[in-house]
């Protein structure tokens, strides 16, 4: 059977974590500790930036990651899926809901738990983040025959729930400003436009200007990751002749990229737990508790909710073939947040107890989600088949 390229970086992703699971909790420990940690320069003496290697992937790698969503949100916006009323409303109220129910079980389990603390509290908005690479990558392994409704609504929700993570990041997880930098970041990303609207055909004049927009970010104390969204804005997605111009062909070009490494390689730098955390009372955490009861509850919960209550209200409609059993087992896909609620999580919470308690919510929410999304397919595999069976008799 041959694996599509989406189920491959899902599985990828998931023993990239497996693989930093397994060197944090070896004697290779201290080691995998120490070149995370590692510092590296680069710049002049005067004018540098120096970081553990860990954060040039959080903030590095991780912005090239964010242009390539950049990318992609654009273009589906523009002619894709997101393209009509129609064709958005359904997915856009199941990701409101699917950000919104997640972040208020978060809030609701820490009050619960006794942990209220503004610590605490502070990341209300990791389990409500969904990672559309180990979503999409798992659809394809438990359910290759969903009918193409499901992945488009799958698809949809993540990328409305990647917007979401992006304003979240730019509102409520950045630091005191510098005016300057910032006014050099917004120069630079105005400059982008206006190298768009002057019709230049290469990607020089783009990369040069997304450095610059990173570096400035980075200072300025918005997270620098949004530098790579900004940029995506400004490139364009037809040329002068109405043809296909640079954005698809840097997606393009950056799929692989992203899927094969950026994404296994942040897995790696983010995914070593100490398996002591996996104690019951580490387990039992507030952090811990509320973090994996917004994934496995909250974005089930608020995606079948919303779109249950935008049908009801006439404000969306689903697909003939996109059931009630198939919308609560992709619900459950959503509650994988992986990749961005660990890299909410990383913004969130810098004292390592917080960290780890993070990771192990985040660990235990999507592996729950995906075993109840397995089920669920099965259930909806069953209900298909029975469907078909009078339809190959008759």
């Amino acid at each position: 059977m041959k694996i599509s390229s989406d189920a491959l970086g899902g599985v990828l992703l998931l023993a990239s974590a497996l693989v930093a699971l397994a060197f944090s909790n070896s004697a290779f420990g201290p080691l995998y500790s120490d070149i995370l940690s590692a510092k590296l320069t680069v710049g002049f003496e005067a004018a540098n930036i120096s970081k553990p290697l860990v954060l040039w992937i959080n903030d590095g790698l991780m912005a090239i990651f964010f242009l390539y969503v950049g990318l992609e949100v654009k273009r589906e916006v523009l002619i894709g899926k997101l393209s009509s009323w129609e064709r958005a409303s359904l997915p856009l109220f199941a990701a409101i809901g699917g950000m919104a129910i997640p972040a208020l079980v978060y809030v609701l389990v820490i009050v619960l738990s006794g942990g209220v603390d503004a610590s605490n509290l502070n990341g209300w908005a990791i389990p409500a983040a969904t990672d559309i690479a180990f979503a999409v990558g798992l659809l394809a392994l438990f359910a290759s025959k969903a009918p193409p409704a499901a992945k488009i609504f799958l698809l949809a929700l993540a990328i409305f729930d990647d917007i979401g993570a992006i304003l979240i990041i730019a509102v409520f997880y950045s630091s005191s400003l510098s005016l300057l930098s910032l006014s050099i970041a917004i120069l630079a990303v105005g400059a982008a436009f206006l190298v768009n609207r002057i019709g230049e055909k290469t990607f020089a004049p783009y990369v040069f200007l997304f450095l610059i927009a990173w570096v400035a970010l980075l200072k300025s104390g918005v997270h620098a990751t949004l530098a790579g969204v900004l940029i995506a804005m400004a490139i364009p997605l037809k040329d002068s002749s109405g043809q296909p111009a640079l954005l698809e062909k840097l997606e393009h070009d950056l799929k692989d990229w992203v899927v094969f490494l950026i994404m296994p390689v942040f897995a790696f730098a983010n995914s070593g737990l100490p398996l002591s955390s996996f104690t019951l009372t580490n387990l039992m955490t507030p952090v811990s508790l509320a973090v994996a009861s917004g994934l496995f509850l909250g974005k089930p919960i608020g995606i079948v909710a919303s779109t249950w209550i935008a049908e009801k209200l006439g404000l969306a409609r689903r697909a003939p073939e996109l059931d009630w059993s198939l919308v609560i087992a992709l619900s459950m896909l959503a509650g994988i947040g992986f990749t961005m609620s660990l890299f909410i999580g990383g913004l969130a919470f810098e004292v390592e107890s917080s960290a780890n308690a993070v990771r192990a919510g985040v660990m235990i929410g999507s592996l729950l989600s995906g075993l109840a999304a397995f089920v669920m397919f099965r259930v909806w595999h069953a209900k298909a088949a029975r469907r078909a069976a009078p339809a190959a008799t008759g």
